[in-house]
């Protein structure tokens, strides 16, 4: 067994950066990333968001690359959303990863709980929040 100690701060948005991410499912929606990332062999460290994007604090095993995990959470949070509450729903294409180190750690995971607070009171940290998209092409995504 190896040992890994990896810690990441991944952000992706709905589709259009569309509000679609509503109260009376965010929380279902979350525990359904938790028990995906679970099965993964992942370690959810805090998950949280806005109507539009999510923040999820995660620690991924090295035989898993990020992009992977990425895509099974999308896809299957895609699908899952779709049938119990879309007609469909879907993610933009990219997504914004930082790697965090142990000693950032519970630095990164206030910032992720007090999303709304953070919000609200316009103390974001830009570089976390404003990952867009120009078009469909990978090698447009960018951090404004």
């Amino acid at each position: 067994m190896a040992l890994w100690r990896l810690y990441y701060h991944l952000i992706w948005g709905t589709k259009d950066r569309l509000p679609l991410i509503l109260p009376h499912y965010e929380e279902d929606l979350y525990n359904y990333i938790i028990g995906k990332s679970d099965h993964l062999g992942c370690i959810i460290h805090r998950i949280n968001g806005m109507p539009d994007h999510i923040h999820v604090i995660v620690s991924i095993p090295p035989k898993i690359s990020i992009s992977e995990y990425v895509q099974k959470i999308k896809g299957s949070t895609s699908h899952y959303l779709t049938e119990k509450y879309f007609n469909s729903f879907q993610w933009q294409k990219g997504y914004g990863v930082y790697s965090i180190s142990y000693t950032n750690l519970e630095t990164a995971i206030k910032y992720v709980t007090n999303q709304k607070e953070h919000h609200a009171n316009s103390t974001t940290i830009g570089i976390l929040e404003n990952i867009k998209s120009e078009d469909d092409s990978p090698t447009k995504y960018y951090l404004k």
